[in-house]
């Protein structure tokens, strides 16, 4: 029986390092049987598909997005839980076309209904109407694309005439601050939008991906968040308590035992901002921050992330007696957002959503097929 709610409080700093022991697997995937004439097209470059996650990055900054995005598509957007995927560039993906790509879609939709395939939801459902839509303002550099949401609406078979049909799937691709030198090699005719979200039914959500992939010779794969990029995410939130408490920091953890230990470790938000302040600080002390802080720049860097987990496991292994360097983290969550190993992901404030969609499309970038 698994045993869970392992919680602690009182997060004081430590100068115990607990040394970790199982290093994160690498989940690069390799599509190359099925990706065709698209791979052929794009002639992946070695020295980009050889990257690596950034080790130095911005913290999280307040951000006016609400100023600049519609509110009903921000809205969805920060309420939704998604389930993320990563998607190759498009071939042949034209913004001034969504109107058409709407038409489109449904009309394939229609075509996996009439064959059998599961697209019902919630019940007998008559035709389904598609739109897709540029999602304005998320853009961070010259090279993002711009953003596009795609909605799925229908209603019951037998529903009044004039019942509004009701929203049964949602999706959306973007780019934030996605990589200039790899945005710059690709083949004229390419539209990299590498981060993809969906919420909705599972067969819905496959005939999605089955037709962008006939349309514009793309692949989709799944995106897990990875145990060094929920880390970030963790460092990156706690960050922002100073302007927007955090209310919270809870880790999920799954440590290898018979039968296996599921952890639930929640610190309470000013124990977290204390031993984060700690860490800051003593990067100070030791003069880090090199000429971009000076110049007013506010960066983290892999090494005080890393500090602030063995912190936070020192105290819990001085506690409990119980190494969470030898598991894996599985979830982390703040009143910002939440995130999940499996790809799982909801932005709770959208005053802080670009650096997570900044992070979160480098992962996608670094997933891409070699």
């Amino acid at each position: 029986m698994e045993r869970h709610q392992i919680s602690e409080t009182r997060t004081p700093r430590s100068n115990v390092v607990v040394q970790r022991r199982r290093k994160s697997k690498s989940y690069r995937l390799s599509y190359r049987s099925g990706l065709g004439a698209a791979d052929s097209r794009l002639g992946w470059s070695p020295a980009l598909t050889a990257r690596r996650l950034n080790t130095s990055r911005k913290a999280a900054r307040l951000s006016n997005i609400a100023e600049k995005v519609d509110p009903g598509q921000l809205a969805l957007l920060v309420k939704t839980e998604w389930q993320l995927s990563y998607v190759t560039p498009l071939h042949q993906f034209r913004h001034t076309q969504l109107k058409s790509y709407s038409r489109q879609l449904s009309a394939f939709i229609a075509a996996g209904k009439q064959q059998g395939l599961a697209v019902e939801v919630e019940g007998l459902q008559t035709t389904f109407r598609v739109s897709f839509s540029v999602v304005q303002g998320m853009t961070q550099s010259d090279e993002d694309a711009e953003s596009v949401l795609i909605q799925i609406h229908s209603k019951r078979l037998f529903a009044n005439q004039d019942e509004p049909q009701k929203p049964v799937w949602s999706g959306w691709l973007t780019c934030v601050n996605g990589n200039p030198d790899y945005l710059h090699s690709l083949p004229k005719g390419f539209v990299c939008l590498p981060l993809f979200g969906c919420s909705g039914a599972d067969g819905l959500s496959a005939l999605v991906k089955s037709w962008f992939q006939q349309s514009f010779d793309c692949c989709f794969g799944p995106l897990e968040i990875s145990h060094t990029s929920l880390q970030w995410l963790m460092a990156l939130w706690t960050n922002c308590h100073a302007e927007s408490g955090i209310q919270h920091l809870k880790m999920i953890w799954t440590v290898p035992a018979a039968p296996p230990l599921q952890v639930t470790y929640t610190v309470d938000p000013e124990d977290a901002w204390e031993l984060w302040s700690s860490v800051r600080k003593e990067k100070e002390k030791r003069g880090g921050g090199g000429g971009e802080e000076e110049a007013g720049e506010n960066y983290i860097d892999i090494e005080e992330v890393t500090r602030f987990m063995q912190g936070l496991k020192s105290h819990f292994y001085r506690h409990f007696r119980l190494d969470l360097s030898a598991g894996t983290l599985n979830q982390v969550s703040t009143a910002l957002g939440s995130a999940k190993y499996s790809g799982r992901m909801k932005i709770s404030n959208s005053r802080y959503m670009i650096t997570t969609l900044t992070l979160l499309t480098e992962c996608a970038l670094l997933k891409m097929p070699i």
